[in-house]
């Protein structure tokens, strides 16, 4: 079935059919109705290849999401199927473009060769090339995540910064002075990653603030890699009494580690962090954290871009969200630990 076989039973031209389709001249709503019932009794659907080169426009948006480690992590999963769904919304399909710099051929083909109309751009560095190459050429775009230079640029974030701070402050206020922090893994830090630096940023300033005693941690995005941090920081500091988290990935190992360690969760031991709050809700006991939206900032990242394309001269828009800590089942007041020898009268109590 095409357009000839559409405009034949119509009694209208092919020309009529495809402005009816297209839009771009003004057809009277009689005939445009007559080609709507034979296309709906047909079942007909326009050729995409065909439609996108009719009207320079493929209705499909490039996720460019180079995956951190190996694998991706549950929380960057939840990303991508938030971005689909949103995209599915405004009749958009979404390409996944695994490309990390400027210079990836996956990259340079789904720019040069027009593949998509627009690109959301995750996993963003301070420095980031790719959201400068998309600048340069005028290339719509979004990023999720910020540079260290956010202005006149499409994006939406999370404020790791505030939501470190938050943790921190949560647990002072319980009483604890001696708290780690568990980041993103050291190679995520070198290079650049936005929500590693200012999360680390927004921990030690707020440590600093509250006068804690603190160590910072980098951690590899699996259960392994955070059952060996979490062995490192009580060998390195046993009188450490809680800790916040970045990395999700990590958990499992963390809490694992703390059975084994005999450290009662949250009785000897806090846990925070910022984590998606169904990441968050799977540990036992489920974690006090700042929840990561991944539904919602997929969807304004999708709805930036898409303004974009039907607006290309408006201004830079951005969101900046800034979650509240769910308070659930892994923090409590600093108490005394099961190793430490019950005081006797008079003792002093630890602070």
């Amino acid at each position: 079935m095409n357009i000839g076989e559409i405009a034949k039973r119509a009694g209208v031209s092919r020309s009529t059919v495809s402005y009816a389709l297209s839009g771009k001249r003004p057809v009277s709503e009689d005939t445009r109705q007559k080609i709507q019932r034979v296309i709906d009794e047909l079942g007909y659907r326009p050729n995409a290849s065909a439609r996108a080169l009719a009207n320079g426009r493929t209705s499909t948006i490039g996720l460019v999401f180079p995956p951190a480690g190996n694998h991706y992590t549950g929380m960057q999963l939840d990303f991508i199927g938030s971005v689909v769904e949103a995209a599915a919304a405004y009749d958009y399909d979404v390409l996944l473009s695994p490309s990390g710099v400027d210079s990836d051929r996956s990259f340079q083909r789904l720019l040069g060769e027009r593949r998509v109309d627009g690109a959301i751009l995750m996993e963003i560095r301070l420095q980031d090339d790719r959201i400068d190459h998309l600048t340069a050429v005028g290339f719509p775009s979004v990023a999720i995540g910020r540079t260290a230079r956010p202005e006149g640029s499409w994006w939406v974030g999370l404020d790791h910064t505030a939501l470190a701070a938050a943790c921190v402050h949560h647990l002072a206020d319980l009483g604890h002075r001696r708290v780690a922090f568990v980041n993103r893994p050291e190679q995520l830090l070198r290079a650049g990653y936005e929500s590693a630096h200012r999360g680390l940023d927004g921990f030690t300033k707020a440590a600093a603030e509250r006068g804690l005693t603190v160590r910072t941690y980098c951690c590899g995005d699996d259960a392994a890699s955070g059952l060996s941090c979490l062995e490192r920081i009580l060998h390195d500091d046993p009188e450490t009494t809680a800790l916040v988290t970045l990395n999700e990935a990590a958990l499992g190992g963390l809490y694992r580690g703390l059975a084994m360690a005999g450290r009662h969760i949250p009785r000897d031991f806090s846990l925070t962090g910022v984590v998606a709050g169904r990441w968050a809700e799977t540990v036992t006991p489920q974690l006090t954290a700042a929840d990561v939206p991944a539904e919602q900032l997929g969807r304004l990242a999708v709805e930036l871009l898409v303004q974009q394309l039907d607006h290309p001269d408006a201004p830079a828009r951005c969101h900046l969200l800034e979650p509240p800590i769910s308070l659930r089942a892994s923090t409590a007041p600093a108490g005394i630990r099961p190793t430490d020898p019950a005081p006797g009268p008079g003792s002093p109590t630890r602070p």
